[in-house]
């Protein structure tokens, strides 16, 4: 271990930051499809071996003192969302004759951009660094406070956040449901690079011992959490049935195909239940599976009132449209309607968290004089964000907390109305990514909001991954990838968890300020010892 530290330590120049590029390379192999969580215990001490080896001459600028630390930073994170992120790209491709100009900037440009967030995690552990378990303190602070900003800075982009590396199975979510992700990131990296004090300095043994009974508790709490019951639901109980057309996207953007594909929608919801399974009392299809303005053609609600029996309910995604007023184009919004078996919309909820790029055009008027145009939104001006996110109440009274398409990878977006709803709704189209890592990906990140909010998952995806989750995070029934079908079963309960969203966020920001303190002090005792 000390000779292959020792020569990592000695790298410099191109070859260091090719290293830190491998080293975020194969972190990228902890998150799905792989979820191979060990990796991470030979990327970070790579990466802290690599810090070591940053020794800038006392005499030379601040920009030259900061840029080697920054640098390798930056190769640690180009590799980590390069590797993690390349499929973005497909997106572009499926019109590819007026989006294919974009590639680099979604399959480089991205993962250079979001790279400068782990180039600052690194900057600032550099900062405080030292010869023990300070700089491990130090390392996972840097990329506390870079996954927090992550998470909002330019609406917000958290995907494949470290933590998640730490929970690639739901006996590894269940500290979620104690503490925020913004903790897990930060303490997932204080043990990922534990490896890297083996035999090193002052307080080697007490950062491994810390880093053990840290893994040791996040392990022991799964077991615990996992054994206890979920409550049950309240009677009578809900069947839903989750309707996955796999759907091709070029398709679904193409005129001549939207009859086709409701029918195919509709098909699949009038297929009997399986043997010894009840008709389904929801009905549930993804994303925009409406492929027209509903409102604006009611013979589609009137075959849907075809379709269902008495009493069933259908919740599905569509584009709703909003006049804006006199001499206004009209807003449109990426929703989802509740429908009665009279056909009739007797619920509605509109997306909030749009997709940069994807669903609207940041800075409209600069970029589309230049010819540009978002990716997911045919219509002009893109969609339009709602206000507020509205609780989808159904007739019998239960509430779903709505969550469309990418809102799912934000914990933040579930308030304090979404720990009281009966489930959460997840209606997404992935086709867009094709079979990649993306849509398991999406469905990792997804699974883990219901750890947070005790709150099982109602998730129906066109293409995949569609599925029931429970208030564990424990898949109860699903459709794989490009899996065309449909599944049938009871809703799942809700559980308690531990703590509130303020007490969590009071965690993460103690978790910080200990080991700061550990990194500071750790800094001056080295500094002392060198003098």
């Amino acid at each position: 271990m000390e000779r292959l530290a020792g020569k990592i330590i000695l790298l410099s120049g191109a070859s260091r930051a090719f290293v830190g590029f491998l080293a975020g390379l194969l972190a990228m192999f902890t998150q799905p499809p792989f979820g191979i969580f060990a990796a991470a215990f030979v990327s970070f001490p790579i990466l802290v071996w690599l810090i070591d080896g940053v020794a800038p001459h006392p005499d030379e600028g601040l920009l030259r003192r900061l840029l080697p630390a920054a640098s390798i930073g930056w190769s640690f994170g180009f590799g980590y969302f390069l590797g993690g992120l390349w499929w973005l790209g497909n997106a572009l491709l499926v019109e590819a004759d007026v989006f294919a100009w974009a590639l680099p900037l979604a399959v480089i440009g991205l993962p250079a951009f979001l790279a400068l967030f782990y180039a600052a995690a690194v900057l600032f552990a550099r900062c405080f660094w030292s010869d023990g378990v300070g700089r491990i303190a130090a390392l996972a602070v840097g990329f506390g406070l870079a996954e927090w900003l992550r998470s909002f800075v330019f609406t917000g982009f958290p995907w494949n956040a470290i933590g998640y590396a730490a929970m690639p199975m739901p006996l590894m979510m269940q500290s979620a449901s104690v503490v925020n992700l913004s903790t897990i990131n930060t303490l997932a990296v204080f043990v990922f690079a534990s490896p890297a004090l083996v035999g090193t300095g002052r307080g080697a043994r007490i950062g491994l011992g810390a880093a053990v009974a840290l893994f040791a508790a996040h392990i022991g709490f799964g077991y615990y959490r996992l054994s206890l019951p979920v409550t049950a639901p309240p009677e009578p109980q809900t069947t839903v049935r989750l309707v996955q057309p796999v759907i091709d996207q070029a398709k679904k953007i193409d005129d001549r195909e939207r009859a086709t594909i409701f029918e195919q929608h509709l098909a699949l919801t009038r297929a009997p239940p399986a043997p010894k399974h009840q008709r389904p009392d929801i009905v549930v299809w993804p994303e925009t599976s409406v492929p027209f303005i509903l409102t604006e053609n009611p013979d589609a609600l009137t075959r849907i009132a075809d379709v269902l029996e008495e009493g069933q309910i259908l919740v599905t995604g569509a584009v709703r449209t909003e006049d804006a007023g006199a001499g206004l184009p009209p807003r449109y919004y990426n929703s989802i309607y509740v429908i009665d078996d009279r056909g009739q919309i007797v619920g509605a909820a509109d997306k909030m968290h749009l997709v940069p790029f994807g669903e609207y055009l940041p800075f409209e008027q600069l970029l589309s004089s230049w010819g540009l145009s978002s990716v997911a939104a045919s219509m002009p001006g893109g969609f339009s964000a709602a206000r507020s996110r509205a609780l989808l109440t159904l007739p019998d009274g239960r509430t779903m907390y709505p969550l469309i398409c990418y809102e799912a990878i934000f914990p933040d977006e579930i308030d304090g109305s979404g720990h009281m709803a009966d489930v959460l709704l997840n209606v997404t189209n992935d086709a867009w990514f094709g079979d990649t890592p993306g849509p398991r990906q999406h469905f990792h990140q997804a699974q883990l909001r219901t750890v947070e909010s005790g709150t099982p998952m109602i998730r129906s995806a066109n293409s995949g991954i569609s599925a029931i989750i429970d208030a564990r995070g424990v898949l109860v029934v699903g459709l794989g990838y490009n899996y065309k079908g449909v599944v049938d079963t009871t809703l799942p309960g809700k559980m308690i968890t531990a703590t509130n969203t303020i007490t969590r966020d009071r965690i993460f920001w103690f978790a910080m300020g200990v080991l700061l303190l550990i990194a500071i002090i750790s800094r001056r005792s080295f500094s002392y010892g060198t003098n």
